[in-house]
């Protein structure tokens, strides 16, 4: 299967369109990760550092109890078969283990796995080029899958149903289609905006698991077990104040760990302990709650200078010289999730968590 073939004068190989590897996960003109230190995204410092601290099997894996759970007997029952488990889809926001738990499957069952992006397969042909090179047993992985191009999706579903590819050779009169047999492999998705799937993709996956945020006790787990990879010395208590301040993400409470080791070794003690963690993590400009200055400036907008009145979008965006897409995608998620702002028909509104949380006392109105 991994011989080249011919479609509409084009000779595929094992390369996308894009020219990097049928397995390469780089996204073309991809935007750029926002550089917060509260970003879940992750960032260009982050990969090496991603990929050592990674979890390879089930056993290692820490917090998603539920999932593990469910995942260890698709893979038991898969490989006392001798079959690929079904197509699995992971989603749930971004820094949350979808990209390690892929790993961990293709590990669990003993085979390749192969990575790529779903803005990355822009033609059927990358499709092709990626299908036709991958083995029996083989993983496939495909972040961000729910930006497949729509043409892309309708060469994908026999593919998963049949594991047969159809392609349509020549043109006009002369075009003729074929059907090229692909080995048993297993589809397993990732997507942060389960929405905007389609339902025929949707629907072709076997399982979809939801992945939850975790709480600063399983976080405080992975951060010893992280910082005993890297070397740093953590007492419990300073790994679960990184933890309380990491927003429920994995990725967030391991760039903490750096940063609060950084501070350690330059400002404080070798060991990181609670007031250490608290410490390095006030002067990085993240609070308590894991807010981080520009959150902070948005409840300070609500409110004291709007003194707590409810204010429009567009308002808020102007007075933080950011724009609007960034307030609402990016800062508001967390602050209503921690239930410091709402949503309101006239605008945006501070809530009295907020206030409590500013140290300020709040208008007599709320």
């Amino acid at each position: 299967m991994g011989s080249d073939f011919e479609i509409e004068g084009m000779v595929f190989e094992a390369r996308n369109a894009s020219g990097t590897a049928a397995g390469s996960s780089k996204a073309p003109d991809e935007p750029a990760a926002r550089e917060r230190a509260v970003s879940a995204d992750l960032q260009e410092d982050d990969l090496a550092l991603d990929r050592s601290l990674r979890p390879k099997y089930l056993s290692d894996y820490l917090g998603q109890s539920k999932v593990k759970e469910s995942l260890a007997i698709l893979l038991e029952a898969a490989k006392e078969r001798g079959e690929s488990p079904d197509h699995i889809l992971f989603s749930g926001p971004p820094g949350l283990g979808k990209t390690t738990l892929a790993t961990v499957v293709a590990n669990e069952l003993g085979s390749n796995i192969k990575t790529t992006s779903g803005p990355a397969i822009e033609r059927t042909g990358d499709l092709a080029a990626i299908l036709t090179n991958l083995e029996e047993g083989d993983v496939l992985f495909v972040d961000e899958i729910h930006r497949l191009n729509r043409m892309v999706e309708e060469v994908l579903y026999p593919a998963l149903e049949d594991f047969a590819l159809d392609i349509v050779v020549g043109k006009g009169p002369a075009a003729r289609s074929i059907r090229l047999d692909l080995p048993r492999f297993t589809l397993v998705g990732a997507t942060t905006r389960t929405g905007l799937l389609t339902g025929p993709l949707r629907d072709r996956f076997g399982i979809a698991y939801r992945l939850q945020y975790y709480t600063p006790e399983e976080l405080a787990a992975i951060v010893a077990r992280s910082a005993s990879i890297l070397g740093v010395a953590v007492q419990e208590e300073g790994a679960l104040e990184i933890a309380r301040r990491s927003r429920g993400t994995p990725r967030l409470a391991n760039r903490m760990l750096r940063r609060v080791r950084d501070w350690a070794q330059v400002r404080g003690d070798a060991a990181i302990t609670e007031d250490v963690a608290a410490q390095a993590l006030s002067f990085f400009e993240i609070d308590s709650l894991g807010l981080d200055a520009m959150d902070n400036r948005i409840l300070e907008l609500l409110a004291v200078q709007f003194a707590g009145r409810p204010v429009g979008l567009t308002t808020i965006a102007s007075a933080l010289s950011e724009d609007i897409d960034s307030i609402e995608d990016v800062y508001e998620p967390y602050l209503m999730q921690q239930g410091l702002i709402i949503r309101t028909p006239k605008g945006r509104q501070a809530t009295v968590r907020a206030y409590e949380h500013l140290g300020i006392a709040p208008p007599r109105t709320l």
